[in-house]
């Protein structure tokens, strides 16, 4: 008798998920429920209040829907007997965290505090803590911590201290009255499981802890904050477990409301990108996955720590255990994209695409992949949500260069395109650059199964062979496998990752080849990039920085 996982993966715009049949990985269904509240960014729900600039929030009420939703669609179009659905695992964009009291309530879901943005989930792309970030790199550096230099010099703004230092600051209240600061995944195995358990790759990657350290000290946190010094004893307190462990089984509450067996296996929670590594069969060094969608994750396997300028972190096991994962990022992509289509190109192309019965995006990439690299004379830098990898720095913003009055559409389009290829090439090049081989290209998530002329570009810039996920929802057949090894073999599951993997992760038999003649027009336009890249993001000319403070002062002005 066959055995199915499912795995739930949490984006930034929806969730969806996926039940998979482990003999082989095969997807029998997948379904996708769009967050009702979407992201947060400009005024709180019921209220109405007007967030400030940078700010990212989310509903929690809108992954339970996610749950509700989603699993039983994907239950009823298998016609699988729940009784068969061993495992469950999810995955979620991260960090991702929110503020919950004794009972593990979201405080923005109690009256006393829900006009409070700061009592809301604050979105990975929350960018508000950038000062607090500033602080803690700032404090970190002058002290010497060693922790520094696994998060490649810099930690992040959109990760968990700088947004708990940042509720302390702008609203102690909702600091006072949160039991903890969890990630979202964590959260939401709590509400499956009854148990709010900690894991180890948010841990490691988002929150400064360490396998054998722990995380740093009470001097550093007193350093920062007189009022931190607890804070890991206190709202970051918990056990933190491995991934593919069993977090515990479905309660039968739970159970009943997304229609599965009690006590189905629950893994703990991963990240998007983590989970689609061992998905796409990657369970060995020198392969670099990029999970692509409104921003990319890339993600490496290394046989030791070593530095690396701008990672968002190097933890072991963090990704496969026996191995050091690396990660590093783009803050958008695909986000860039869909900018540009939203709001910057002219009704004529839209009514073009709409007369040819296609979607503007398709219409361009046509358009685009007519033009020779090179030939549209137009450079971008692709930091239009900030730089994530290897600059580490929010406040960098996008650029154009060589615009002219014969400038089409798809010259820019095609631009915006190469930028984010070129950012990719950089962090390839960080990694090589510290010893961290690269010899292999892997492509998941959303833009690989739309956009042939985008992996073409990736192809061509880094010089490099990339092949493609067969999976359309790859992290959530991740999370599905994680699912599966916290249910085991004697289950009819599997003990690790690695013998799931051997059997149920998958990619396309076609690949992308890097076509040596582009290859070489694009060496050229990467070291303009390049000097772009570190003119703007190195100190040379802050520009962007004053712009954007200027800016600042202008909507707050009276």
């Amino acid at each position: 008798m066959s055995k199915y996982a499912i795995g739930v993966d949490y984006g930034t715009e929806s969730g969806r998920a996926v039940l998979v049949r482990l003999a082989d990985g095969e997807e029998i269904a997948d379904h996708v429920t769009p967050y009702r509240h979407g992201v947060i960014d400009e005024k709180l729900p019921d209220t109405g209040l007007k967030l400030e600039y940078d700010w990212a929030l989310q509903h929690p009420n809108d992954y339970m829907e996610v749950l509700e939703q989603s699993v039983p669609a994907v239950v009823r179009a298998s016609g699988i007997d729940p009784a068969d659905i061993i495992g469950f695992g999810i995955d979620f964009t991260a960090c991702t965290m929110l503020p919950i009291d004794e009972e593990g309530r979201p405080l923005c879901f109690l009256p006393a505090y829900k006009a409070n943005p700061h009592s809301w989930v604050k979105l990975w792309k929350h960018h508000a803590a950038q000062d607090e970030a500033n602080e803690i790199n700032r404090i970190a550096a002058e002290r010497g911590e060693a922790f520094l230099a696994r998060y490649g010099g810099k930690i992040s703004s959109e990760w968990m201290i700088a947004k708990g230092w940042q509720i302390l600051n702008e609203a102690p209240e909702i600091y006072e009255a949160a039991d903890k600061f969890v990630e979202a995944t964590d959260w939401v195995i709590g509400q499956l499981t009854g148990n709010i358990v900690r894991n180890s790759c948010t841990a490691g990657y988002k929150a400064i802890w360490h396998k054998r350290d722990g995380y740093p000290g009470k001097p550093f946190f007193k350093a920062l904050d007189p009022r931190l010094e607890q804070l890991t004893e206190t709202k970051l307190r918990g056990d933190v477990q491995p991934l593919g462990t069993k977090a515990g089984g479905l309660t039968p509450e739970m159970a009943a409301r997304i229609g599965l067996a009690p006590g189905t296996a629950v893994a703990v929670g991963n990240v998007d990108a983590h989970a689609a590594v061992p998905a796409v069969g990657v369970v060995t060094p020198g392969k670099l996955v990029m999970a692509m969608g409104t921003s990319i994750c890339h993600m490496l396997l290394g046989t030791a720590e070593k530095e690396v300028e701008g990672m968002c972190g190097v933890v072991e096991d963090g990704i496969i255990p026996g191995y050091f994962g690396y990660e590093a990022g783009q803050s958008a992509v695909g986000d860039i994209f869909a900018w540009f289509v939203d709001e910057a190109v002219p009704a004529y192309v839209a009514e073009a695409a709409k007369t040819e019965g296609v979607g503007v995006h398709d219409w361009l990439e046509r358009k685009a992949s007519e033009l020779k690299p090179g030939e549209s004379g137009v450079l971008a830098l692709d930091w239009w949500n900030g730089n994530r990898s290897v600059l580490v720095d929010t406040d960098l913003t996008g650029v154009f260069v060589g615009l002219t009055l014969l400038t089409k559409p798809q010259d820019m389009y095609r631009a915006l395109l190469e930028a984010t290829a070129f950012g990719t090439r950089k962090i390839v090049e960080a990694f090589q650059g510290s010893g961290v081989e690269v010899n292999e290209l892997y492509a998941c998530g959303g833009l690989p199964q739309k956009n042939r002329l985008l992996m073409q570009i990736y192809a061509d810039v880094t010089n490099r062979e990339i092949k493609i996920a067969a999976s359309k929802q790859t992290p959530a057949l991740g999370a599905a496998m994680f699912g599966a090894v916290a249910a085991g073999s004697a289950k009819g599951g599997y003990d690790n990752i690695v013998e799931a993997a051997a059997r149920m992760g998958r990619v396309r038999e076609e690949t992308f080849k890097p076509i040596p003649a582009n290859v070489a027009v694009y060496d050229r336009l990467y070291a303009e990039y390049n000097a772009l890249h570190d003119y703007f993001g190195r100190g040379a000319n802050d520009v962007m920085k004053r712009l954007k403070a200027i800016k600042e002062a202008a909507s707050t002005r009276e």
